[in-house]
């Protein structure tokens, strides 16, 4: 204890200085396993690389053969496959060129990367992928993510783009108990022996070729991605419409599932060959009823050999009919407009058109209007449809014309959740409800009709005490002052009538509709 606290001598503090400094010499030095070690690694990279090299190749001549066999299918993959092949030859001797200078900066200008002499210098890749003015280390990182970026868009799998995405990763890295993040190019060639630097870059070249290898699987696969591949032929008729109308046509395509467009089958109805090898079937039909057909395909194949698929289908001819009826009634209202539906079964509503006497009838997207014009009068609705491009008369239609029933008339109120409620009277109302009206109104609301009616004018009927009625006359719509003071008036069980209502509705008929009798609650 009474030694340490000695001052030391000078000669003391120059041992101890020597023996700190060969401490640190060791620290620093790489023992020559390690650089076996590395140099194993390396060689079965390289040997990894030349065998993935030649896989990707193997991809590469099979995607221009069926590109040269079959253009029109092929091309466009083998021109993609080749911006891949060219994109990674050009990264992957950027970074042979990079291993060549780092080989040279450690053994001089005839330097073999294959066969490092001073494999222990801790010097030369920092020099080269380092340097501040250089900045390969910087502009190789660059090239790795634009390359990256360019080649996941050939991957569709998630599992392999990831994959790819973490073997080409330059994200910063951050060391266990550091204060921050190093640059990739910093994390992987600081201090680095230059068999460790070579050997990573040698990896970096096996990630460029699997990345290459994967993108270049992918595009081939997309060779036949479009194509449909099925264990069982069968022979299918397609028809247009299995109902015609007498003048009309049948229409059906008689086709082969999964026909190889190279080789169409022939195609047999009813004993006789079919021209069109499409398998276009029309015949024309000149009488009602239904009919039946069958046939058969004929499918070559590669040996020589024929297989038959044979088929059968069915049709109906029908005379020409419509369906046309009115949405709201079977009449029709005069002076307002009727919404009307018309179809014609198997022809579209851009080829129906309909005419209507006593009065007019316009289309509104896929329905019609009818505004009949005089009461008591038929309304023939006639509706006319373009078939085969040809236009024919397919119904008449005949419907009564009314005049608009009289409507009832109601005081609008706010109910409850705000809801508005109508009171056609009879029942009794609050006095409250009753002096927050404005006036009365008039509608048919029957679920059938729902058509309103302006109101003219009213008039309140009120009883004094000696039984002696007080009209009061209404102001239009509205109620007046007076008839407001005397419903101020009214105690509860009192009633009153409104009496003499005038309405004009759509159809511009003024009418007088019965009274309504109100209890004041």
């Amino acid at each position: 204890m009474s030694q340490g606290n000695k001052k030391l001598s000078p000669r003391q503090k120059m041992i101890n200085l020597m023996y700190i400094v060969l401490t640190a010499m060791l620290a620093l030095n790489v023992s020559s396993d390690v650089l076996d070690g590395f140099t194993q690694v390396q060689d079965g990279l390289m040997r990894t690389n030349e065998s993935v090299a030649q896989r990707n190749s193997a991809i590469y001549a099979e995607l221009e053969a069926f590109s040269a066999q079959n253009p029109e299918k092929g091309k466009v993959w083998y021109d993609k496959a080749s911006q891949v092949r060219n994109e990674s030859q050009s990264l992957f001797s950027l970074v042979d060129s990079l291993k060549l200078a780092i080989v040279r900066k450690a053994d001089g200008k005839d330097a073999d990367p294959n066969d490092i002499l001073s494999r222990d210098d801790l010097e030369a890749a920092a020099v080269i992928m380092l340097n501040p003015t250089t900045k390969n280390g910087a502009k190789l990182r660059q090239r790795i993510e634009s390359y990256r970026k360019f080649v996941e868009q050939y991957v569709t799998d998630s599992v392999k783009r990831a994959s790819i995405s973490a073997a080409l990763n330059t994200d910063p890295f951050k060391r266990k108990g550091a204060a921050m993040a190093e640059l990739w190019e910093e994390s992987k060639f600081d201090n680095q022996p230059v068999v460790a630097a070579i050997t990573l870059l040698t990896k970096l070249q096996n990630d460029i070729r699997y990345a290459e290898g994967e993108a270049l699987a992918h595009l081939l696969n997309q060779v036949d991605a479009g194509d449909v591949r099925v264990n069982e032929i069968n022979a299918f008729v397609i028809p247009q419409s299995r109902m015609v109308m007498r003048g009309g046509r049948y229409v059906a395509d008689i086709v082969l599932a999964a026909v190889d467009t190279t080789a169409r089958p022939a195609i047999y109805i009813n004993g006789k060959q079919l021209a069109d090898s499409n398998g276009h079937y029309e015949i024309a039909t000149g009488q009602t009823g239904s009919f039946d057909y069958s046939g058969y395909l004929e499918v070559p194949h590669g040996d020589g050999s024929i297989t038959r698929h044979p088929f059968s289908s069915s049709y109906v001819v029908m005379e020409p009919s419509a369906t046309v009826s009115a949405t709201m009634m079977n009449v029709l209202y005069a002076g307002i407009e009727n919404p009307i539906s018309i179809s014609v079964p198997g022809v579209p509503q851009n080829a129906v058109s309909a005419t209507m006497t006593n009065g007019s009838l316009t289309k509104s997207g896929d329905h019609f209007v009818a505004r009949p014009a005089k009461v008591g009068a038929e309304a023939v609705v006639t509706v006319t449809a373009t078939i085969d491009g040809k236009a024919q008369t397919v119904n008449t239609t005949k419907f009564r014309v009314r005049k608009l029933p009289d409507p009832v008339a109601f005081i609008s109120y706010a109910g409850a959740n705000g809801v508005t409620e109508r009171y056609k009277g009879g029942k009794p109302i609050s006095k409250a409800t009753l002096m927050g009206a404005k006036g009365i109104d008039a509608a048919i609301d029957d679920d059938m009709l729902n058509i309103d009616f302006k109101v003219l004018s009213f008039e309140t009927v009120f009883f004094d005490s000696m039984g002696n009625a007080i009209p009061e006359v209404s102001n239009g719509a509205q109620f007046s002052q007076r008839q407001m003071d005397s419903f101020r008036r009214l105690s509860r069980g009192k009633r009153f009538y409104i009496s003499r209502i005038r309405a004009k509705g759509p159809d511009g008929v003024e009418r007088v509709l019965n009274p309504v009798e109100v209890i004041v609650n």
